[in-house]
């Protein structure tokens, strides 16, 4: 494979739209390599409109979708351009002929069996006769002047007016936070700013979330030891740590790592 062509000037190639969108996010290719897994040689390649290194078409579109995801582009659109550019198709997936037989014989619609519909019935007859005869065996004969008159119950459940059997919401709650569990962490990040690329992790190490967080979107992790984040763009990202609101994580453009333990109101 060699480098793709060179595309018209109003608009950029798949590299330098990737290598743009990872400087606006304040991001360097060694902190991209490390969210994405694509070595620092094939993600320097590509930004030079070098796809040798992906070893192939296929390769060459997963590294696009993930370097994409992680500056905060949308991947389709570059896998895309990177088609049209370099004169490959995107493969489709037929479907085999024995799965489109399978669901013609699924959609046939099952007849009713009448003959079991018929001994069922008049098993149900039999019964229904046997237990009025058994039932009523012991007292054929009412005693005489003994009157009982059935009465019917029926239960109804109480309803109060203000709930009319619909179960109240619980109480609004000023907090940011709303009920944050004692002796954990709880953090809570909004891109009330615009596009974030966001990385979270738990106190083992776990990932707990890599993507880039767009305009009016949130994300919420609790953990018993800690939660450490990586924010880049970090203006554009209002933060609320065990209940509290601390405000912006930076400023725009800027790139920080955060870290916040079970009681620890202010930024690690």
């Amino acid at each position: 494979m060699s480098i793709g062509n060179s595309p018209s000037d109003d608009r950029p190639s798949v590299g330098r739209a990737l290598a743009q969108a990872r400087i606006e996010s304040g991001l360097s290719v060694d902190e991209v390599s490390t969210v994405t897994r694509v070595r620092v040689p094939i993600v320097q390649a590509i930004e030079q409109d070098d796809f040798s290194r992906c070893g192939g078409d296929v390769y060459a579109r997963g590294h696009i979708r993930s370097l994409a995801r992680a500056v905060g582009l949308d991947p389709e659109d570059l896998v895309e351009q990177y088609a049209a550019e370099h004169g490959t198709a995107t493969p489709t997936v037929t479907v085999p002929p024995v799965y489109q037989a399978e669901r013609r014989i699924r959609s046939e619609p099952r007849r009713p069996n009448w003959t079991a519909a018929m001994i069922a019935a008049i098993v149900a007859v039999i019964g229904f006769v046997g237990y009025t005869a058994f039932s009523g065996g012991g007292n054929s004969k009412p005693t005489a002047g003994a009157t009982s008159t059935p009465t019917a119950t029926k239960a109804t459940p109480s309803r109060t007016p203000q709930s009319n059997g619909v179960p109240k919401p619980p109480p609004a709650t000023n907090s940011a936070i709303a009920a944050a569990p004692p002796g954990k962490v709880t953090v809570k990040v909004t891109a009330a700013g615009g596009t974030s690329w966001i990385q979270a992790t738990d106190s083992n190490g776990k990932q707990l979330y890599q993507d880039s967080l767009r305009k009016g979107q949130s994300m919420t992790w609790t953990d018993d030891k800690k939660i450490k984040l990586i924010v880049g763009n970090a203006g554009a990202v209002q933060l609320f740590v065990n209940g509290k609101d601390l405000g912006a994580a930076g400023t725009d453009g800027q790139v920080v790592r955060l870290t916040y333990t079970p009681g620890d109101p202010i930024q690690g």
